[in-house]
């Protein structure tokens, strides 16, 4: 399982440049709107410590971390929803990710064009949110008229279709996204089939200046974006896509050095796609054995046949039991061996819910 995480912006606000640091794929940016016209997808690993931990007291193969898949979509611009710009490429692009990952410029300079001619991440957030909301308004009604002529027919199904999409029109209607909503189960499985873009869960990026990265505490434009985010309960991420970029570019040693240098633990990016991998409720398991170390992607609340199935259907269909010890106990007692002396390995069945972290050998038949 990949998460598929789509960048977008309106142009000129550093989506590019993000994407080519965080996959160092040579996306071209340049400075005038729509130089993105198709979307650029590259991969990228989730920094996970502890994939390094495990080969070091396994010794395989290979190590194979998890990926997020981000793909850098083309600047949006008003009028989106009605073909203005490449809005309707916009759209259709969109349509196919996981989540959203909203860069926001948060910085001046008067040699990088603004395409509304000044920063103002606040109305530079609600020109997309209200083309997002625009383009589900007229999707639902599209549902809605089917909808009508299924319970012509007395169809029970269309009722319960009906009064959820009559509670998505008026949330729209106030300009908010659907995702404000809450939902029910069943209404969960109704909603699969709409394909809402205000459902997507979204996470910001505020790209600050060179120097920005250090004031940003005191950043007024800044503090524009992670007020929205609050009230929507999104995440805000700060980052200066121009340094993130230069990073990318270093080894780890020059990376490590450089980071120091600006006074950080960590990069911009890897805060990012951590915070983008655990946006959509997913966590890790692993496999540890001398042929390869590897971490699997699931969904939080996942039962041990539906991971199994992650690595093979076959293991799904043929589940018995799952050998399992915690990465915590693995490294404390210095592997699986060490674990089980101590009691601390455990075979669990079909209801067993999987943990962050678990370290597991699958028992199938076929």
């Amino acid at each position: 399982m990949t998460l598929h995480a789509g960048i977008v912006g309106l142009p000129n606000v550093g989506k590019s440049t993000l994407f080519n640091a965080i996959t160092q794929a040579g996306a071209e940016a340049a400075n005038y709107p729509f130089c993105t016209i198709d979307p650029n997808i590259g991969m990228v690993e989730v920094p996970d410590s502890r994939l390094q931990k495990l080969a070091d007291m396994v010794h395989p193969k290979k190590i194979v971390p998890a990926t997020v898949e981000f793909v850098d979509i083309a600047g949006l611009v008003k009028g989106a929803s009605k073909g203005e710009g490449l809005g309707n490429k916009f759209l259709s692009h969109i349509r196919e990710v996981d989540a959203i990952v909203h860069v926001v410029r948060c910085f001046e300079d008067e040699n990088v064009v603004h395409v509304e001619g000044n920063v103002n991440p606040k109305r530079d957030i609600e020109t997309i949110d209200l083309e997002l909301v625009l383009a589900d308004m007229e999707s639902i009604e599209k549902r809605s008229d089917r909808t009508s002529k299924l319970l012509k027919t007395g169809d029970k199904k269309a009722q319960g279709e009906a009064a959820l999409l009559e509670r998505l029109k008026e949330v729209l209607n106030q300009g908010k996204g659907a995702r404000s909503l809450t939902f029910t189960d069943e209404e969960r499985d109704i909603l699969k089939g709409f394909s809402l873009l205000t459902l997507k869960p979204v996470l910001y990026v505020a790209n600050v200046s060179e120097s920005g990265l250090a004031t940003a505490a005191d950043n007024p434009f800044v503090q524009q974006v992670k007020e929205i985010a609050a009230e929507e309960g999104a995440e805000v991420v700060v980052v200066c896509a121009q340094i993130e970029a230069e990073i990318a570019e270093l080894d780890s040693d020059e990376k490590d050095a450089f980071l120091e240098d600006l006074g950080l633990e960590e990069s911009g990016l890897d805060r990012l796609i951590r915070v983008a991998f655990h946006l959509l409720g997913l966590m890790t398991f692993f496999t540890a054995g001398p042929i390869e170390v590897k971490a699997w992607t699931i969904y939080q609340g996942t039962k041990a046949p539906k991971a199994a199935g992650v690595i093979h259907t076959d293991f799904e269909h043929g589940f018995i039991r799952a050998e399992v010890v915690s990465y915590k106990d693995f490294v404390e007692h210095n592997g699986l061996n060490g674990a089980r002396d101590k009691g601390l390995v455990r075979l669990e069945g079909k209801e067993y819910i999987m943990n962050d972290g678990d370290i597991v050998h699958f028992r199938f038949n076929v």
